[in-house]
C-alpha cells in the first residue's frame, strides 16, 4: 500500500557481558589488641602500640624528672627536634612510624631514632640523671640511649634481662608494667649482622596518659602588670614679660 511505513525489523537483544570477577581482596595486615581502657595506680604512663603487640611502662618523673619530660614531649609532639629530611627543627609527634632498629635477645631492644639506623641527630642533647633507687637489675627498664655522658637525646632501649654493667652510665626512666612478652618477641626477631630486625618492627603510636592528680600543676599564667598611668605633662608656666625699664626723665 503506497505510503505505508514498512515495519522495522526488531532490534537485536544486546548480548549480556560476561560478568567480571571480582579482584580478590588484599588481606588485611593483622589487627594489634586494643588496650582495653583501666584504672591505675596515680602515675604518668606511656602506652607504646607496636607491630608485634602493645606495651606500657610507668614513667619516674620523680626521679628522672628531665628526661620523663623529653620523653612525654617528643611522643606528644610539644618539644622541638631536627628532621633528618629537612634539617629544621619540628614539633609533631616523633615516634609514631618509627622502627627499633637495633635488637640482641637477652639483652634489649633500641629504638627512637627518627632516620631508623641510630646514627640520627635529633639536634640536642639531655643530662644524665641517676637516681639510688633505680638500676639496672631486672626486665623492663626504659632508658636512654647515648654516645657517652651527658650526650642523650631522642634514642632510648627496654632491656630484656638485668644489665648491671649498665648503672651509671644510661638514664632509666620507665619501668614495663604490660607487655614485657612483646619486648622478648621483638627481641627474638630475625636480624642482620648488624642486630637490625630484617623485618621491620615499627612503633605505630606512642601515648602519653596521667592518672590522679598531677604532682606538679602548670602554674596559672601571672596577670599582666599593669603599667602605671603616665603622669599628665605639666606645662611650664610662660615667663612674666619684662617691662623695660622708663628712660631717666630728662632735666629740665
Amino acid at each position: 500500500m503506497a505510503g505505508a511505513l514498512l515495519a522495522q525489523p526488531p532490534a537485536q537483544p544486546a548480548k549480556p557481558k560476561p560478568p567480571v570477577p571480582a579482584k580478590p581482596k588484599a588481606a588485611a595486615a593483622p589487627a594489634v589488641p586494643a588496650v582495653p581502657e583501666v584504672e591505675r595506680e596515680t602515675g604518668l604512663y606511656a602506652t607504646i602500640t607496636t607491630t608485634m603487640g602493645v606495651i606500657v611502662v610507668k614513667l619516674h618523673e620523680k626521679e628522672s624528672p628531665i628526661t620523663v619530660r623529653n620523653f612525654t614531649g617528643l611522643a606528644r609532639g610539644t618539644k622541638a627536634w631536627r628532621d633528618p629530611k629537612t634539617g629544621q627543627m619540628v614539633r609533631r609527634p616523633l615516634y609514631a612510624g618509627t622502627v627499633f632498629h637495633r635488637v640482641i635477645p637477652g639483652f634489649m631492644i633500641q629504638g627512637g631514632d627518627p632516620t631508623g639506623t641510630g646514627a640520627g641527630d635529633c639536634g640536642f642533647v639531655i643530662p644524665d640523671e641517676f637516681h639510688p633507687d633505680l638500676k639496672f637489675d631486672k626486665p623492663g627498664r626504659l632508658a636512654m640511649a647515648n654516645k657517652g655522658p651527658k650526650t642523650g637525646d631522642c634514642q632510648f632501649f627496654i632491656t630484656e634481662a638485668s644489665t648491671p654493667h649498665l648503672n651509671g652510665l644510661h638514664t632509666i626512666f620507665a619501668q614495663v608494667i604490660e607487655g614485657q612478652d612483646v619486648v622478648d618477641k621483638i627481641a627474638a626477631t630475625p636480624r642482620d649482622s648488624s642486630d637490625r630486625p630484617r623485618t621491620a618492627v615499627r612503633m605505630r603510636t606512642v601515648t602519653i596518659k596521667r592518672f590522679g592528680p598531677d604532682p606538679n600543676p602548670p602554674k596559672p599564667a601571672a596577670p599582666a602588670a599593669k603599667k602605671p598611668a603616665a603622669p599628665a605633662a605639666k606645662k611650664s608656666a610662660a615667663p612674666a614679660a619684662k617691662k623695660a625699664a622708663a628712660p631717666p626723665a630728662a632735666k629740665k
